[in-house]
């Protein structure tokens, strides 16, 4: 891949990851109206109709062969269903800076862990002083916020789902990439979504009855279409198409970006501090990706 046509990618994974973290802020005026599954089901709900459209427009098929049913109703269960309620629940029972720093800092790491297992990508000596360099500037952010890291008995539950959610979302990572050269990253994000809202729904039931419909303002829409549109259509399919060209490994680096972005919407709509660590971080955290980004891929040998 040319040098200058990689670079697309890399932008295309700052874009998606700044739309998350400003999701964060987004999503807790949204969920001051509704529960936080219900609010993650209508978010992938509302989404699958024009993942499909798009699929059809772009690809002209939108079947899906019978013996690959049983792979992507996994991918849906475990990548959305289980994933995005852990993800609920775990910031439901710890704070927001462990479930963040336990969430976010671990899944690069065991990315890079298990990618020889599922892919052919080799971990280089500037993969690593970047990988670390990032995560600890992920960490700045993070501990350099209010809230700080509490480690105390009662956010144990939370902080062991938080810890969870890194393993699981970086094997739910690499075991989509090998479909990803099989059929296309849009194609791969609307089936499995598809079946991740699926399995989702009986988790929903005892919460619709609970939202007064006739009451809902310009927040609660804005919050849902945000989800919808910019986080969940949008975000799948340009993080995907990214993580398949430039690789997983590098490609989940840039979620470190994901708190940075959540820390700066805070400031600039909920009037939350940002601190001197947290800038020093960020920049820490910029440099590590930036080195990464610049890695030029090696010569393919030519045989005699």
């Amino acid at each position: 891949m040319k040098q200058e046509k990689k670079w697309v990618f890399y932008i295309g994974l700052a874009m998606v990851a700044a739309f998350w973290g400003m999701n964060f802020g987004v999503s807790r005026k949204g969920m001051e109206t509704f529960d936080p599954v219900l609010f993650s089901f209508l978010r992938f709900a509302i989404a699958i109709p024009f993942f499909f459209l798009i699929l059809k427009l772009k690809e002209g098929r939108i079947g899906l062969p019978l013996n690959m049913v049983p792979r992507f109703m996994l991918l849906g269960f475990f990548g959305v269903t289980v994933l995005e309620i852990m993800v609920l629940y775990s910031i439901k029972y710890t704070t927001l800076a462990n479930a963040s720093l336990l969430n976010v800092a671990p899944w690069p790491i065991f990315a890079a862990l298990f990618g020889p297992f599922f892919l052919r990508e080799r971990i280089t000596s500037r993969l690593v002083t970047g990988g670390i360099a990032s995560m600890v500037g992920v960490c700045f952010i993070i501990l350099g916020g209010g809230a700080g890291l509490d480690m105390s008995s009662d956010n144990m539950l939370g902080n062991l789902l938080a810890f969870v959610v890194s393993i699981m979302g970086s094997l739910y990572n690499l075991a989509c990439m090998p479909l990803m050269k099989r059929f296309s990253p849009l194609y791969v994000s609307t089936w499995y979504t598809a079946f991740g809202v699926l399995f989702m729904f009986p988790f929903t039931l005892p919460s619709w009855g609970k939202v007064d419909w006739l009451a809902l303002g310009n927040n609660e829409y804005t919050a849902v279409l945000f989800n919808v549109f910019v986080c969940t259509v949008i975000g799948f399919i340009v993080w995907n198409a990214s993580m398949l060209r430039i690789g997983a490994t590098r490609a989940n680096f840039f979620r470190y970006l994901v708190p940075a972005f959540a820390a700066g919407a805070g400031y600039l709509f909920f009037d939350e501090a940002f601190s001197g660590w947290q800038l020093a971080g960020t920049v820490c955290m910029a440099a590590g990706l930036v080195w990464i980004s610049l890695e030029r891929p090696e010569p393919t040998p030519v045989s005699a």
